[in-house]
């Protein structure tokens, strides 16, 4: 017999005891990057989606949309300011962040989902009260000066997650898509940024998984080599040496309070790579950073 179909068949056994361990499930993904970018990468990673679904798992998606929020608010000629590496998010501002998360990423991604075969279902922090929020303060140290504190409009911070809606899609056969806009005790829209989101929803809905697809191989030591795997303890160790440094240090926070909430393990991979989310889950070698608690 072709020893490829053989291959093919060596393959699914591999993936059998990881299709076991996470049927019936949840895995939350927070969806950015390259991935969001690149065409055939878009629609790998929708069919990677279905078929956890048609295998028994429930995936749900937050996305961000930087880039997109960018190309919109230079079409439309207004200026955008950054504090800190935040975007400054005045009123205007606000309003094509949310046409722009809620409206067309989100429902790019929704309509990818269903013509790989599944029933996505696109939806904002605003929707069933999914995200409350409360204005993101910023306080910045300056030498030998008190912190200043920065007003980045409407920047939100997760102050709760009710996960009501999203446990009700999943139980109907949905998947759920999650765009990072959230509400406040007095109704004003917030931006939050979706890293945060997509941990603080993985710990509600007491996820199995909490995968972020990144631009990078995952967690690198001094000498450039893949960290496969590490403990709360040790990553905290390696923020504080400066081996985690620059916008990995957000992400790898993030991924310590999702497994801090009860999640199983957070794991940090390389959306770039086609299919990278089975390899890591379904794959005795993984090909990222997994982070689990003590």
């Amino acid at each position: 017999m072709d020893q490829h179909v053989m291959l093919k068949a060596d393959v699914l056994l591999e993936a059998l005891p990881y299709i076991r361990q996470f049927y019936g499930q949840t895995i939350v993904i927070k969806y950015g990057g390259h991935a969001m970018k690149d065409e055939s990468l878009k629609q790998a990673f929708a069919k990677c989606v279905v078929l956890l679904k048609y295998i028994g798992v429930n995936p749900v998606i937050v996305h961000g949309g930087g880039p997109q929020i960018g190309r919109m608010l230079e079409q439309l000629n207004i200026p955008c300011q950054f504090r800190e590496g935040l975007r400054v998010t005045d009123d205007a501002t606000m309003n094509v962040v949310e046409m722009v998360l809620a409206g067309k990423v989100n429902k790019e991604i929704v309509t990818q989902l269903n013509l790989a075969g599944g029933k996505a279902v696109g939806l904002s922090g605003k929707d069933g009260g999914t995200i409350s929020c409360r204005k993101l303060e910023l306080a910045v140290d300056r030498e030998n000066l008190p912190p200043e504190i920065i007003d980045l409009g409407h920047v939100g911070e997760v102050t709760a997650i009710d996960p009501t809606l999203i446990r009700s899609l999943m139980r109907d056969g949905f998947i759920p898509v999650i765009a990072p806009v959230g509400v406040d005790e007095h109704g004003e829209t917030y931006n939050i940024n979706a890293d945060t989101v997509a941990s603080a929803v993985a710990g509600a809905v007491g996820a199995r998984r909490f995968v972020l697809l990144t631009d990078v191989s995952g967690i690198l030591d001094k000498a450039g080599e893949l960290i496969a795997s590490l403990d709360r303890k040790r990553a905290m160790e390696l923020i504080g040496d400066g081996t985690i440094k620059g916008g990995m240090i957000p992400k790898v926070k993030c991924c310590i309070e999702a497994v801090d909430e009860g999640v199983g393990k957070a794991q940090i991979i390389d959306g770039r790579l086609p299919n990278s989310l089975l390899l890591e889950l379904f794959t005795e070698e993984g090909i990222g950073t997994e982070i689990v608690g003590a």
